[in-house]
């Protein structure tokens, strides 16, 4: 099969160009042959209430991106900026090269994987916030 194919388990939703599809109670294959087409599986994305954060706003300046509901190129400048922000906050070896990962993702136009690596932050986020409340 050739363009994006999606390997979807059992009642996964996925987001495509603006319409919600639910798969079976079987896992399925799906080709999409439409290029550029805008798809977000649900699983990843990020709710709005979520986006309460700096990681957590990168992370739907992404979603945005995937979804077709923010232009490519201001999107991308956007999450570049938020990137470069958030590298000066997450100083450990770790989280540097998530974020030299997302950053070379962005920059390649690869905004899913840079999706993805982002959200691998949220946990030590997480415990920031928690050490800054104490």
């Amino acid at each position: 099969m050739s363009g994006l194919v999606l390997k979807l388990a059992p009642n996964e939703r996925v987001l495509i160009n603006g319409a919600v599809i639910e798969n079976g109670d079987r896992r399925s294959k799906i080709a999409i042959r439409t290029p550029n087409a805008h798809v977000l599986r649900l699983k990843d994305a990020i709710h709005p209430d979520r986006a309460n954060t700096p990681v957590g706003r990168a992370c739907y300046i992404a979603q945005l991106i995937l979804s077709g509901d923010a232009e490519l190129a201001e999107g991308k400048r956007q999450l570049l900026l938020a990137v470069t922000q958030l590298a000066v906050v997450f100083e450990d070896a770790d989280s540097q090269a998530i974020l030299h990962e997302a950053r070379a993702n962005i920059e390649a136009g690869a905004i899913y994987p840079a999706l993805r690596r982002l959200r691998d932050l949220l946990p030590e986020e997480d415990r920031l916030i928690q050490i800054r409340r104490q």
